[in-house]
């Protein structure tokens, strides 16, 4: 039995996944992925790299999340799902990568600037 584990990464949440050729159960931080994603869209986020590799219910994950928001961290499961596909069956790379897949994404939070009241609104300017 072939086992393959990824990291995926996402804002600052970070996600050690890990599959196994199984039933489809997708098991996070010890919960049902259907708990731990109550949102429907995250769900359907997460069984996006299974579905267009048409692998949709032949692996178990198991997947260990930190860090972050749930939005967050959706989407470190996401990437580390789909890198751990490709590290299990190299032909998946083409169809993942098409879609954006296995691409991380950078965007991160943009620090508080000193004389604002956040990274980019100031305070309100007073001629008089």
């Amino acid at each position: 039995m072939r086992m393959s584990i990824a990291t995926g990464r996402r804002k600052t949440a970070v996600s050690k996944v890990s599959i196994t050729p199984g039933t489809g159960k997708i098991v996070v931080n010890g919960l049902d992925f259907e708990k731990y994603f109550p949102i429907e869209s995250h769900r359907l986020q997460i069984l996006k790299p299974f579905e267009l590799t048409k692998t949709l219910g032949k692996f178990d994950v198991r997947v260990k999340a930190i860090g972050g928001g749930i939005s967050g961290q959706c989407g470190a499961v996401t990437l580390g799902i789909a890198r751990a596909l490709v590290s299990y069956e190299e032909s998946f790379k083409s169809t993942l990568k098409e879609f954006g897949l296995l691409t991380r994404d950078p965007r991160m939070v943009e620090r508080k600037k000193y004389g604002q009241k956040k990274a980019r609104k100031r305070f309100q300017f007073s001629k008089r």
